[in-house]
């Protein structure tokens, strides 16, 4: 999450409504589709523990998947988070392989799978951001797309 942030501060205000050349989605929109990929997993993370997280219902309500300006987006990445580590602190590592019934899979998938699923879906709009920015020709490199530890 802190790297998508870093790459969201990298876009100028007036690029919201730049679209890249390989018909993408306006940058503004592509803000909105990556508060899905955060609202996802809270959506899990509800689904798990219904009874200690029905109160991230009131996350559904927000919007997602439409034109969102930086700081709507920083700020709700910020509060996605917060809920997500409030999620994964109530969870064991018993809990992961625990199936939960999905629309897609209503005999359950492991809660683990569900999580790897939506964290590719992260990683590969978080990708799309790096390369719109690229195609800007805003100068980002490795160093922009992955957190190095220890160098």
């Amino acid at each position: 999450m802190e790297i998508t942030l870093h790459l969201i501060s990298l876009i100028p205000a007036e690029g919201l409504q730049w679209t890249p050349p390989s018909s993408g989605w306006p940058l503004g929109v592509l803000l909105g589709h990556l508060l899905e990929c955060h609202a996802g997993f809270c959506a899990v993370l509800a689904a798990a523990e219904p009874s200690r997280l029905g109160h991230f219902a009131a996350l559904r309500d927000l919007p997602v998947n439409q034109c969102c300006s930086l700081d709507e987006a920083a700020g709700r990445i910020a509060l996605y988070r917060e809920r997500i580590d409030e999620g994964f602190a109530l969870l064991s590592d018993a809990d992961l392989a625990r199936p939960l019934r999905t629309v897609f899979v209503p005999e359950g998938e492991p809660l683990m799978t569900l999580f790897l699923g939506n964290l590719e879906h992260l990683i590969n709009h978080k990708h799309q951001l790096f390369t719109a920015l690229k195609q800007m020709g805003i100068e980002v490199g490795t160093r922009d797309l992955y957190r190095f530890r220890g160098a």
